[in-house]
């Protein structure tokens, strides 16, 4: 992103409560658009001028999920905030699955899904400096991260990662060799503290290593370190 205000795309089909938090990010500083269909969204998102997406998984259209689906193949790292019922664990753990970044039951209350995009937006800002290209370069390794253009290669190969997969995976290269515990990673790659019962952590490591493939003897480059956290081997 760079210093225009950040675009925030609402996808949901009730019209009134897209009208209030366009009213409300707007005195919040954020740029923000709302439409209420599926397909309305998808076109929106080829634009290629939205920062974050807020969805809804409840649509006239297109499911929420297949709306995802689809933004994931053409745009692997924008940030999208998923809109659930509240209780309904699946369409949670689904949507996280499909590689949303962070989600939020509703009815919501619109000062907290702000201080939510709020966060993913900072997040994004403060990964891209947490790396530096020089560092990623001198170190001829199986994988490499480029912090300016939140770009991750691993054998040479470009990820394509979501916005908190790479958050995630940032800090543990940071870290590389040694355990990060959960409570950290959650605070610093999620932008919010790790609840009890919250799988969100390790849904997106679980893609991170579906991703990255095991390393020739067979391990997995990230490694659950119990009662420490997660391990990004040295490879």
């Amino acid at each position: 992103m760079d210093n225009r205000q950040p675009r925030v795309l609402l996808i949901d089909d009730d019209e009134p409560f897209c009208q209030l938090l366009v009213e409300y990010l707007g005195t919040e500083g954020l740029h923000s658009l709302s439409v209420h269909t599926g397909g309305a969204g998808l076109q929106a998102c080829r634009g290629g001028e939205i920062d974050l997406v807020v969805l809804d998984i409840m649509l006239p259209d297109i499911n929420g999920l297949d709306v995802l689906r689809q933004v994931r193949q053409e745009r692997e790292d924008l940030p999208v905030l998923m809109l659930t019922a509240r209780g309904d664990d699946l369409d949670r753990i689904l949507g996280l699955e499909l590689g949303a970044d962070d989600y939020l039951a509703k009815p919501c209350n619109p000062r907290e899904l702000t201080a939510r995009v709020h966060a993913i937006l900072r997040r994004t800002r403060r990964n891209r400096a947490a790396v530096s290209d020089a560092n990623a370069a001198v170190k001829e390794s199986l994988l490499t991260i480029s912090a300016q253009q939140r770009v991750a290669r691993w054998r040479g190969e470009v990820l394509n990662l979501t916005s908190s997969e790479f958050n995630i995976l940032a800090l543990l290269h940071a870290n590389q060799g040694e355990a990060v515990p959960k409570l950290e990673l959650s605070d610093r790659a999620l932008g919010r503290i790790l609840e009890r019962y919250d799988r969100s952590l390790d849904v997106h490591v679980s893609n991170l290593r579906r991703k990255l493939g095991n390393l020739d003897d067979g391990r997995s480059p990230i490694q659950t370190v119990y009662g420490a956290g997660y391990l990004l081997l040295s490879c």
